[in-house]
């Protein structure tokens, strides 16, 4: 079993409205006080989608090259950018996240029903961004929504190779509707079919909604990482909504510190995860 605890904050997403939820930080200035805030706390990285001026989610590639430069120079954070977006964008959009040179980036491994919507990802997409990532130097984070999309990491590995840094880590999404719900025996499920993966494989759970503190427990209890923030929950008790991203990461620094996990440092998290340190 791991003894720390890989922590990575999701702040801002693509689904939430800034309009409904106040507190979700969508400028650059308000993702950087997150940041800052979150590290200070014990999250090791981040996980970034970005907003336009009217707060809408957007791939924009001077922002993301914008946002990466200035997370590097104001954090030690490792900066995961996510290749999803909103469900509604093209590939060549989320595979041109790439060029902002993130230290990762997200790699969703199959396709899943996202509520009333699809997340759609093609196994031509999923080949090409995997070997993009390899060829730049990116380390990519497997997102698993479904027991099956394992199986699809399992053949992608075995025909394409080990990502860059040689380390697999995955993170299972679960709560989604359409996807694996987020209780723990799916969790206990998912953990046994990550025994097919390469050995040392990792993997970090993210509960969406009120899976949020189930999923949590769980991950801990079974020797993974957890994923945590308002792009996955605004709720933070039933009928107390999320203040901020600070919030939901001091919550999970204490389960991890009650499991005798205590926080990795953005060091130990880089040599964890095979990610070189960010260039200054």
């Amino acid at each position: 079993m791991t003894t720390g605890t890989l922590i990575t904050v999701a702040p801002t997403g693509a689904e939430s409205a800034k309009a409904e939820v106040p507190a979700l930080p969508v400028t650059l200035d308000e993702l950087l006080l997150t940041a800052k805030e979150c590290e200070a706390l014990g999250a090791a990285v981040i996980h970034v989608h970005i907003r336009d001026d009217d707060a809408r989610p957007t791939l924009d590639q001077g922002r993301l090259r914008d946002t990466v430069a200035a997370l590097r120079e104001n954090t030690d954070l490792i900066v995961q950018l996510s290749s999803g977006g909103a469900v509604t964008d093209p590939e060549s959009a989320r595979l041109a996240v790439l060029d902002a040179a993130p230290d990762m980036a997200s790699c969703t491994m199959g396709t899943v029903n996202f509520g009333d919507d699809v997340f759609l990802n093609r196994w031509e997409f999923i080949v090409d961004l995997h070997t993009r990532m390899q060829e730049r130097g990116v380390v990519p984070e497997y997102e698993i929504f479904d027991l099956g999309h394992l199986t699809a990491l399992q053949r992608l590995l075995g025909k394409y190779g080990l990502p860059h840094g040689g380390h697999v880590h995955v993170d299972f999404v679960m709560g989604v509707p359409g996807g694996m719900p987020g209780t723990t025996a799916t969790l206990v499920a998912a953990q046994q079919m990550v025994r097919d993966l390469p050995e040392g494989t990792t993997f970090s759970a993210t509960g969406i909604g009120r899976s949020t503190i189930p999923v949590m427990l769980a991950s801990l209890s079974a020797g993974g990482h957890l994923r945590v923030g308002m792009e996955d929950t605004v709720t933070y008790a039933k009928g107390r909504p999320v203040e901020s991203n600070m919030q939901l990461v001091a919550r999970a620094v204490g389960f991890a510190q009650l499991a005798q996990r205590p926080p990795l440092t953005t060091a130990e998290a880089r040599t964890l995860l095979g990610v070189p340190a960010a260039a200054r």
